[in-house]
């Protein structure tokens, strides 16, 4: 709950409808007395929309406006669903239907099922991930665990787009989709996993909603009957709707406009699972004379963390950004927020633990506080941070680092090549201690180079890189360690982490933290690379990352602190840059770029007939395809892309720039018992020799330059490019 709304655990049920307005603002007050026609909610963050509809619904009930069972108020979590459903018995609104779209649309085909198609209705499937790799063994495609988890989250965007296994490969390429295996075979697997689910007699999550919008499109007699049931809807975070449950919503609605949609365009974090606020923002489109009211008096954060969050969004672009809302704190004053820099990733660590040490010895309750992260990899540090500390901790939305399954794959992979080494092969031509756990891990599945997108494969890439990280920062802490020393260090610390408590900090990446809310949040890991992440390209895709931080830095009622670390492990090369989203909010950053936020005021829009929400704004241009800058021929070849030319166009490569890229490369590989191409590729070095960039701008657009490798690398390639000899200098980190 917002700090607005704060009070007794069980508070006295209103005497009255007009006791019900009580305690509202003037704008939450507008939302709940118009309960005629279309209203559109545009509700920043901590401004109390929750408040608002509830007090709506419950003023409708209590004034004889609204019947409790023709209500249905729709929204994204059973945790939401049940607060709501909590605050209308309490305003004494019993028997209104509080649910989620998939708990609605299940109700209504157990209901219509025998009616409407004839016995029972197929059993349900809580996860459908065994059924893809079942449908993957069908079509004698080899997936595995991250590429599953990958496949199967393709099968649920385009089933909530509602994008047929035809479909499914130009709907992706439109989309601009990171595709796990080439599109043919997502769609190949899709359309198997769609027979076998037949065959089996079983429908999954998606199902729910699909086969509910298939029965009120074909029958309109149980349309007419659900219509008849319910004839209010309200629904919350409507950023988040996808196509699919739009068009469940409008099957609702027929041709009535008794609708409320509440939601906030700058929290629109979940475009990657098919939601879009493309509905939101074309809501006085579809409903011209709707009722728009705009809640912007922030009743959670104070007005420092208010401003820092506001200067985040002056400097978003886009369609979202249009519409965004400048937030006013209602709060009293409270601290700055907190800039820091580190030296390298554990120190950020340890120093985010010794401040939380600090805050609790001091009376902060531990669950006031959060660490929140862009990934889950990061959790790692910060678990053994805050263990080190002696501070408690949850994890919410990941599981414990040595809990995951890749972790204990290969924990246990290394362990037996402690014990039977000698036997093994990987191992014959590797020494030092770094060198055999990438040669163990590889087998896991870590490459030296991180693989292209994001999702699960990502993500269990991300936990073995972290191993390895730890496998250099061990051996470069003790002289002489062997495997069997790592093991024993990785078990120790395996043990070391005790079981979470809900008194603990928590510990949540930033997309799992949305809807929450503590005294006091710690945003780690603020630097290029991480926040925007390295895969975030598009101009659409930056923009939802600075969302995404907007999001997190909302979450703070009091205090804010925010943090990055030049390098990622002790004594590595200084090279992150704080994150650009940054620019002109922390202190000696230079001025923000950005315009004065559109609409930033609280108040009401009635209906006029069209433009509010829905002004007119250009369609993006689609990404131009890769052309040579020779001939400019469309390339399609990654080679040719990386040079960005054909093969047999003229090359203009430096020729001594390129010789000395390759000596260099030779010696560190040398140095870290890795083949050549590990540390860059013949056709990258040659983008750069015919490149010569300039600065790491210039050499980070190099197709094969990612992150880790301008960190690790950028100097010296810089170096070399300049003129100088850089195949001597020091490796990094």
């Amino acid at each position: 709950m917002t700090a607005a709304t704060h009070s007794t655990l069980f508070p006295q049920v209103p005497d009255s409808a007009d006791a019900v307005l009580e305690g509202l603002d003037p704008e939450q007050r507008e939302v709940a007395t118009a309960l005629r026609g279309p209203v559109c909610v545009l509700a920043g963050a901590g401004t109390g929309k929750t408040r608002a509809i509830t007090h709506r619904i419950a003023y409708g009930v209590r004034a004889g406006i609204l019947q409790p069972t023709s209500v249905l108020a729709v929204t994204f979590t059973n945790r939401a669903a049940g607060e709501m459903r909590g605050r209308l018995r309490q305003l004494g609104a019993s028997g209104v239907q509080a649910r989620t779209f998939h708990s609605a649309a299940l109700r209504q085909l157990q209901y219509f099922w025998p009616k409407a198609i004839g016995g029972s209705l197929p059993r349900l499937v809580d996860r459908k991930i065994q059924l893809v790799a079942d449908a993957a063994a069908a079509c004698r495609i080899r997936l595995d665990r991250g590429e599953l988890r990958d496949a199967t989250a393709e099968i649920e965007w385009s089933k909530v787009t509602q994008t047929v296994p035809a479909d499914y490969a130009p709907a992706a390429a439109k989309a601009g989709r990171e595709t796990p295996r080439d599109p043919a075979e997502i769609a190949q697997l899709y359309a198997a996993y769609e027979d076998l689910k037949r065959s089996r007699g079983v429908i999954d999550f998606e199902d729910v909603l699909l086969l509910t919008v298939a029965v009120l499109q074909d029958r309109h007699d149980v349309a007419d009957q659900v219509r008849a049931q319910y004839q209010h809807f309200v629904v919350d975070e409507y950023q988040d709707v996808s196509p699919l449950q739009q068009r469940l919503l409008e099957l609702w609605l027929g041709d009535r406009d008794d609708l409320c949609v509440v939601g906030d365009a700058s929290q629109t974090i979940y475009s990657f699972t098919g939601a879009t606020p493309d509905h939101l923002l074309d809501f006085r489109v579809r409903h011209p004379g709707a009722t728009v009211v705009k809640l912007v008096r922030d009743y959670r954060s104070t007005p420092q963390v208010v401003h820092l969050a506001n200067g985040l969004l002056a400097q978003a672009r886009g369609r979202a950004a249009d519409h965004r809302l400048e937030l006013v704190s209602q709060r009293p004053a409270g601290p700055e927020p907190a800039y820091t820099e580190y030296p390298d990733e554990p120190a950020e660590a340890e120093g985010a633990a010794r401040r939380i040490r600090e805050l609790v010895d001091a009376g902060v309750p531990a669950a006031e506080i959060a660490i929140l992260f862009r990934t889950n990899s990061q959790s790692e540090t910060y678990e053994q941070a805050l263990a080190d500390a002696g501070v408690p901790y949850q994890l919410r939305g990941a599981e414990r680092f040595f809990d995951r399954p890749e972790v204990r794959k290969a924990h246990s992979a290394l362990r037996a090549a402690a014990r039977f080494g000698g036997n093994d092969s990987l191992l014959d031509d590797v020494v030092d201690l770094p060198s055999q756990v990438r040669a163990v891990l590889s087998g896991e599945g870590w490459t030296s180079e991180p693989p292209a997108g994001s999702g699960a494969v990502r993500e269990r890439w991300e936990s073995l890189a972290a191993l390895v990280g730890l496998a250099q920062d061990f051996a470069a802490a003790r002289a002489g360690v062997t495997l069997s020393d790592l093991v024993v260090e990785l078990d120790e610390r395996a043990g070391a982490q005790h079981a979470p408590t809900v008194q603990g900090v928590t510990l949540a990446s930033l997309h799992s933290a949305k809807g929450l809310e503590w005294d006091v949040v710690f945003l780690v890991g603020v630097a290029e690379g991480m926040m925007p992440i390295t895969y975030a390209k598009t101009d659409e895709q930056i923009e939802e990352e600075r969302r995404l931080l907007y999001v997190g830095a909302t979450r703070a009622r009091e205090r804010l602190h925010l943090s990055w670390a030049l390098a990622r492990s002790p004594g590595g090369r200084p090279s992150r840059r704080p994150s650009r989203f940054l620019k002109g909010l922390r202190p000696g950053s230079g001025t923000a770029g950005g315009q004065a936020a559109a609409g930033g005021t609280g108040g009401v829009e009635r209906g006029r007939g069209g433009g509010g929400v829905a002004a007119a704004v250009p369609r993006r241009t689609p990404r131009t395809p890769a052309r040579c800058r020779v001939c400019g021929r469309t390339l399609t070849d990654a080679g040719e892309m990386k040079l960005m030319r054909c093969e047999d166009c003229p090359s203009d490569m430096d020729e001594g720039v390129y010789e000395r890229l390759r000596e260099w490369r030779a010696v560190q590989a040398g140095r870290s018992g890795q083949p050549a191409f590990c540390v860059f590729t013949d056709k990258t070095l040659m983008a750069i020799a015919e490149s010569v960039p300039e600065d790491e701008r210039e050499l980070a657009r190099i197709p094969g330059v990612g992150a880790r490798k301008l960190n690790r690398y950028g100097a010296d390639v810089l170096a070399i490019c300049a003129g100088q000899d850089g195949a001597g200098l020091d490796e990094g980190d």
